[in-house]
């Protein structure tokens, strides 16, 4: 068969595949993430010798020190994934839960039932750790999911999908309510994106080309973002050492992730202390600095920035920083430059708290706290399929909830319409 026809018949099997998945009940999703969990474990070696293919060829190719480390299915990471599928077998299940339920002037009662998405289509890049962190949390949700991964990780890839349905397999579930396309051809995403009869959802999960790729080229609706432009705000009445400590983590702790700081925003009356105090820190810890003019007179070891620092997600130990005349100024230069993923206030005043709360459009807001706590797991929902900076129909995180819709159920005795 073509890609095209390959595609097109695991979305069908897929869609398929997606009414047992939705049916499927809790103690059954439970026990085929616990016998992934135990097959990782009893085939690690299987596994690592199909990861050291791609590593070798990864490291033929050149690829960045940073994307073989992404690559590498090492002991530490393949127990990440089992300790992983164990918390979500033992999370919640969200499927079948009803709400909101209420008697109307007829008689009917009207409620809420959450159900799943239907088929969801993931397509990230390197780490094929992913791989199982995506069909955990869409089997637990009650969805099919088909999975494209990076080319470098195809071998990884294909045999942790052997294991995925080889599980579902043992339990008497349908092999495609979790698939993995498995080929390298560029082709198959094109085709992908265009199965919009039988695929719900697509989740990119990569680097900015990659989702503006599949944003613009899907017929079929998108969860995406596509940086984290993440800003702090110090306000007049800070904390100096609380800021510090946030500023510090939230920028340095690992810098090459989406929630890392990108822009410190202080208030110009602390900014003639705060700067100079927060700076050695910061050089301390290899931050470079890229500042407004005020910024380098009041520490002289920021570099000058241009108009594109204010957008820019270094993914580094750069750090641009601007200094405003208030909250105002600081929440507009936010609405303009920020990417609606995460921003902090750093505040002692219970008002401006909840203006920036209130006030600032981002899928994380925070008082008082590092932008590196935007994360599912750190948000207790046991786990993430990545964060959505788009409104529909997701906002910030996405957990097992955000993996499920809702419909509306009517319970009436013979009502009719008058």
């Amino acid at each position: 068969m073509s890609i095209e026809e390959t595609i097109s018949q695991m979305a069908r099997e897929a869609k398929q595949a997606a009414r047992a998945a939705a049916s499927m009940p809790t103690e059954v999703k439970n026990r085929v993430l616990i016998r992934v969990a135990d097959e990782l474990r009893r085939q690690i070696k299987i596994i690592q010798q199909e990861n050291e293919k791609d590593l070798t060829a990864g490291r033929e190719k050149g690829l960045s020190a940073a994307m073989i480390d992404r690559l590498t299915l090492s002991d530490r990471v393949i127990d990440s994934m089992i300790d992983g599928l164990r918390e979500v077998a033992a999370l919640i299940d969200p499927v079948g839960e009803i709400s909101e339920m209420n008697k109307q002037p007829s008689g009917i009662m009207v409620g809420r039932m959450r159900i799943p998405l239907g088929v969801i289509a993931m397509i990230y890049e390197s780490r094929p750790n992913v791989t199982i962190d995506a069909a955990a949390l869409c089997l637990k949700a009650g969805n099919a999911v088909i999975l494209r991964g990076g080319s470098e990780a195809i071998h990884s890839n294909l045999a942790l999908a052997k294991i995925l349905q080889d599980a579902l397999a043992a339990e008497g579930a349908p092999a495609a309510i979790i698939q993995v396309i498995p080929t390298t051809d560029r082709q198959a995403v094109n085709a992908l994106l265009t199965q919009e009869a039988c695929i719900d959802l697509i989740i990119p999960r990569g680097g900015e080309g990659l989702i503006r790729f599949v944003a613009e080229n899907s017929r079929i609706p998108v969860l995406k973002h596509y940086k984290g432009v993440c800003h702090a705000f110090v306000d007049y009445n800070a904390d100096f050492e609380m800021a510090a400590a946030i500023i510090l983590n939230s920028k340095a702790q690992r810098p090459g992730v989406c929630n890392a700081l990108e822009t410190m925003l202080v208030h110009r009356e602390v900014a003639p202390i705060f700067l100079p105090f927060v700076g050695k820190r910061l050089a301390e810890a290899g931050v470079t600095l890229r500042g407004c003019s005020e910024t380098m007179a009041l520490w002289p070891e920021t570099q000058a920035a241009d108009d594109t620092d204010w957008d820019r997600e270094y993914l580094e130990l750069i750090l641009a920083v601007k200094v405003v005349a208030d909250i105002d100024e600081a929440m507009d230069h936010i609405a303009a430059h920020g990417s609606q993923h995460t921003e902090t206030i750093v505040t002692e005043s219970y008002a401006n708290a909840q203006r920036f709360i209130r006030e600032v459009d981002s899928s994380s807001v925070m008082i008082n706290a590092s932008t590196r706590f935007a994360d599912g797991g750190q948000y207790g929902l046991g786990a993430e399929i990545g964060i959505s900076t788009t409104k529909l129909h997701a906002y910030g995180p996405m957990g097992l909830k955000e993996l499920t819709t809702k419909k509306f159920i009517v319970y009436g005795s013979g009502q009719i319409r008058e």
